[in-house]
């Protein structure tokens, strides 16, 4: 089995040249922001960012295809580069510091195209976690300044710590009645949004988190850092990997649970 610690180390580099991208613009008074056709704002630090690291790919993985949120799919083959140069734009426009960008590489097999290697880094929070299949899931400063990330141990959902981003989507969905009963039963909901619930179950500090919407390069870097941390990761649907066009993760005890609550409908 490849060991994808190069390219793990390659992602490290994309990353850093991301963070020095976002954090020059991020809290800039001419930040200029447009709104896509969405309705979702995109920032020129999501266009910069997304062009640098779309620039280094093809200069150091030219047969690899790439694909992203602000400028789609390019090329072809058995691997793919999913980049969301800003996850948490509207926190990026607004000064929040709870954003990253999302870099994972993705590998064709079996039962599709799946994440094998994964970097989060939020440097307004100065924070990274990333994975590679096989190694297992860190966090720290670097490569040779981390410390390996477990799931917790929780098993009952009234000792259990829910995250989510927002309401709205689960009440489009016809889905939110189970949504509030999953609330009403565990300890503890916190909204924390976007990228860090994921990272939150990876490191142990949240147990289950959950979204009703998303697309391919919201997930596939979460993927596979909470998998090689001992979680589990599916769509609501229970399918393994990113591509349900939404997400449940979980420490793997808890996670039949919440996709029951969270598959009421109302």
């Amino acid at each position: 089995m490849p060991d994808y610690l190069d390219d793990l180390r390659f992602a490290h580099v994309l990353a850093d040249a991301a963070d020095a991208a976002t954090m020059d613009r991020f809290k800039a008074l001419d930040l200029k922001v447009e709104t896509k056709p969405d309705m979702t704002p995109v920032s020129e630090a999501d266009k910069a960012a997304e062009e640098l690291i779309r620039g280094q790919l093809q200069r150091a993985r030219p047969r690899d295809a790439v694909l992203g949120e602000e400028y789609g799919i390019q090329g072809t083959g058995p691997r793919r580069w999913v980049i969301d140069p800003i996850d948490g734009t509207k926190n990026y426009v607004r000064g929040v510091p709870v954003w990253a960008t999302l870099i994972s590489l993705m590998e064709a097999g079996d039962t599709g195209f799946q994440p094998v290697v994964g970097v989060v880094s939020a440097p307004a929070l100065g924070r990274r976690w990333w994975a590679a299949k096989g190694h297992g899931a860190f966090s720290g400063r670097s490569l040779s300044s981390s410390s390996r990330l477990h799931v917790s141990r929780v098993s009952k959902l009234t000792d259990a710590s829910f995250a989510y981003s927002s309401l709205s989507g689960w009440e489009d969905q016809g889905r939110l009645g189970g949504f509030l009963d999953l609330t009403r039963e565990v300890w503890r909901t916190r909204a924390y949004g976007d990228f860090w619930p994921y990272m939150l179950v990876a490191e142990g500090a949240v147990d289950i988190c959950a979204e009703p919407e998303l697309s391919l390069w919201d997930m596939a870097a979460n993927a596979i850092i909470v998998t090689e941390a001992g979680g589990t990761f599916t769509g609501l649907d229970g399918r393994p990997g990113p591509h349900s066009g939404n997400a449940a993760a979980s420490n793997g005890l808890l996670h039949d649970e919440l996709l029951g609550y969270l598959n009421q409908r109302y």
